[in-house]
């Protein structure tokens, strides 16, 4: 069976991203976590498997795979007769996965400011400094753009990149997010994959 590493909290964005496209994809799979703020992901037996020593990390058999977005792409790739997580038409994949890399690279001081534990309820949403208010700023006007007029998924059929943009939006949920955003963020939210991992989460 396939086994998917995790942080222990289950904040990570990135091990949520594989979590949730392996429960879409109706794989069975075993969760194991690590406990990071102990340093559990640099333990020698864990490094010796993970590239990166970092969650998620994905074991199907004697393979080991870090890194979320190359491990929803191996699931794509090695279980193509499961739902598909990412578009199948060509121009629409890359797309989503533009927009998968730029949700992940950038937005950086947003990104420290409403960390996932104020996404996930565990923190207090504070006010928003000038960087990450327009890193903000940013992400609204490309989720604008994106997101379909009548607020459904971003390229008809849903796909993990739906997952992502909408965690990133739900970091302002606090804030003035323009209506069809914040519908399109709590449709998604309300998939049962995401409350599968929410369901996990300590409280």
């Amino acid at each position: 069976m396939l086994q998917l590493y995790v942080d222990q909290d289950f904040f990570s964005p990135y091990a949520m991203a594989a979590f949730v496209a392996l429960t879409e994809k109706g794989l069975p799979f075993t969760v194991l976590t690590r406990n990071l703020d102990g340093g559990e992901q640099f333990e020698s037996g864990y490094r010796a498997q993970s590239l990166t020593s970092r969650v998620p990390m994905l074991v199907d058999g004697d393979f080991h795979l870090s890194e979320s977005s190359a491990i929803i792409e191996y699931l794509e790739d090695a279980y193509p007769d499961t739902a598909r997580v990412l578009p199948t038409d060509l121009q629409a994949r890359a797309r989503a996965r533009q927009l998968q890399a730029w949700l992940r690279s950038d937005l950086l001081p947003l990104r420290d400011a409403r960390t996932t534990a104020t996404v996930f309820g565990f923190k207090a949403a504070e006010p928003l400094s000038p960087a990450a208010q327009a890193a903000a700023d940013k992400l609204v006007s490309v989720a604008e753009a994106v997101v379909p007029a009548d607020g459904g998924n971003l390229f008809g059929d849903w796909c993990v990149a739906d997952a992502e943009l909408a965690l990133l939006l739900r970091r302002l949920t606090q804030d003035e997010l323009p209506l069809r955003l914040a519908a399109y963020a709590d449709i998604q939210w309300q998939r049962p994959s995401f409350a599968a991992w929410l369901a996990r989460q300590p409280r």
